[in-house]
Parts: structure tokens; sequence; C-alpha cells
């Protein structure tokens, strides 16, 4: 491999894990993962052939997989139940059998926002479904860290991306207006703290990563828009300005990938934004969204949204 090559694809040879890369985020990442060069085993509950409780049947895993080959990689679709401990089994079996090895893991399975419910008390608010929100959002990381990481740790330089919503410094000091959604979100930062320290002795990184105001396909069917027009819903929402590609977040995980120094990061939460901002990537319109930093700034006043993109 050349200079120039490695260059342009450093994540070639890599193994990389999305679980949860259906749509949004996840599918961003793999993708990014893809345009680095990695080989990418992509996993979710909707393929062709069958649609999960989420109820989009617009986008699979194996779209997601096609369009990491596309996008210079090897995408592979694996359906994945991730709740269901013998398919993360056979999964991380699959990956071992025919790869030898696991670099990346990226722990972005949720699916709950067809749950969630703002503006009602714990009590006020059904029960199952909250319990089902817990489910998704932490025991399917719990399963596939605990299945995944014995392959993982076999080589050193391992890295795990836990995939949340909002930054320690944000959700640490505020309610996220829905007591499971809130500990749904803030389980992941605690998770990527707790493995920091337990791969530490194998050389290995976790982090905990969250993008910003996510453009993600169900967020702009909400708004009545498109990735093409998305700027139309800033009219009756002005934070949405600052909002993000899943490119972008999946950007910042690359980086991350191809960062021989990524252990400084280990245990910490990051931002898309803030990765951004240190290792010098856009967005796909080649901005710089810095959603949390508007946040944060936004309570204090009435911040330019200009400053923040």
């Amino acid at each position: 491999m050349t200079t120039e090559t490695h260059e342009k694809k450093p994540l070639r040879g890599r193994v990389c894990l999305v679980a949860g890369a259906t749509r949004g985020a996840g599918r961003g990442i793999a993708v990014q993962l893809g345009a680095a060069g990695a080989t990418v085993y992509v996993t979710g509950r909707t393929t062709r052939e069958k649609v999960s409780e989420v109820g989009r049947a617009t986008e699979t895993i194996e779209e997601t997989a096609e369009l990491v080959t596309a996008a210079g990689g090897e995408g592979i679709a694996v359906p994945t139940d991730h709740l269901e401990q013998d398919q993360v089994r056979a999964l991380i079996d699959r990956i071992d059998r025919e790869r030898g090895r696991l670099d990346v893991l990226v722990n972005d399975v949720w699916g709950g926002e067809h749950l969630l419910v703002f503006g009602k008390k714990t009590w006020e608010n059904d029960l199952d479904g909250g319990l089902r929100m817990l489910e998704l959002g932490i025991r399917t990381h719990v399963i596939t860290s605990h299945t995944a990481l014995p392959l993982l740790i076999r080589n050193p330089g391992g890295l795990v991306v836990e995939l949340t919503d909002g930054t320690t410094e944000y959700n640490g000091t505020r309610f996220r207006e829905n007591l499971f959604y809130d500990l749904a979100k803030n389980a992941p930062l605690r998770m990527a703290f707790g493995l920091g320290k337990e791969l530490e002795e194998y050389g290995a990184t976790a982090v905990a990563l969250t993008p910003g105001w996510l453009r993600s396909e169900q967020m702009l069917a909400a708004f009545g828009v498109t990735e093409e027009n998305w700027r139309d819903a800033v009219e009756k929402i002005p934070g949405f300005a600052v909002a993000e590609s899943p490119a972008y977040v999946g950007r910042a995980v690359a980086a991350l990938a191809a960062d021989p120094d990524r252990h400084r990061w280990n245990g910490q939460s990051l931002s898309s934004g803030g990765l951004a901002a240190e290792y010098g990537f856009t967005d796909t319109d080649g901005s710089r969204p810095d959603a949390w930093g508007f946040m944060f700034a936004d309570e204090k006043g009435d911040p330019d949204v200009n400053d923040y993109r």
C-alpha cells in the first residue's frame, strides 16, 4: 500500500461492526467507515424481507451495506436483534470466522423514538413503552459489548464507540424530559467510562459520542422536509439551523478510528462538533455545526446561529 493510498483509505484492513446501522447515525457512521476503506458489518432488524417495530420499511441494512461498498469499503449486512443473545453470539462468531479480528465496535442500537413521549410525568407514561426503551437503549448495548469485546481485545488498539444523545457535561445537569429516555441516553456515557477502565490494560479505547441535532430520516420526515430542503424547517424551528447530517458523526468516528493517538480520549464523552474542531473534517455542506455549543449559548441569551455552523 502506498502512502497516498493509506492517506485516502486509512482504515483499509480494519474490521468494524456498527450495531444498529439501519438508518440515522448508524448508517452515516457505517458509510464513512467504508469511505475510509474499512470492512463494515452492519446490523439491524429491518431488512428487505422484514420490518422492525419502528415501522420504516424505506431503510434496510442491505441498503446500508451497499452504501458502504459504494463509498469504497466492504459492507456486509447481518440481520441481528441485539436483544437476542444467540443472534449476537452468532454475529460475533461469524466475524471471527470470516475475519479473525474486530477493530472497531460502534454501539448505536436504539429504535425507541416511536415510544418517546414528552410532557408527561413518569407515572403518566406507559410503563411497558418506557421499559422497552431501556431494553432497546441499554440492554442491547450491554449484550453486544459483553459478546464482542473478547474478539476486539484480541489485538491491541481496538476502539469502542457508545452512541448516545448528549454529552456528560450537558446531560449531567439537565433532565432529558422523559425519565426512561434520560436513563437510556445517560447509560452509554457511563458504559464508555467503565469500559475505558476495563479496556485500559488491553490497549483499547472506549468513548461515548453524541451527534448534535441530527437530520436523520425520521427527523426529516417529522419536520416534513428532505435532506435537499431541510432549511425550510428553520423558519418554524430556528435551532434546526445547526442541524447536521448523519455523515458528520460518521466522519467523527472515522477520524477517531484513524487516529493513532486516539487513546487520549479514553473514557471520555465526545461530540461530533467537538471532534470536527479537533480533526478538521466538515459536514457534507462544508460547515462545522456545533449544536451542543449552540444549546449552551442559547440558555444564556440569543446566540447568532452562524457562530455555531
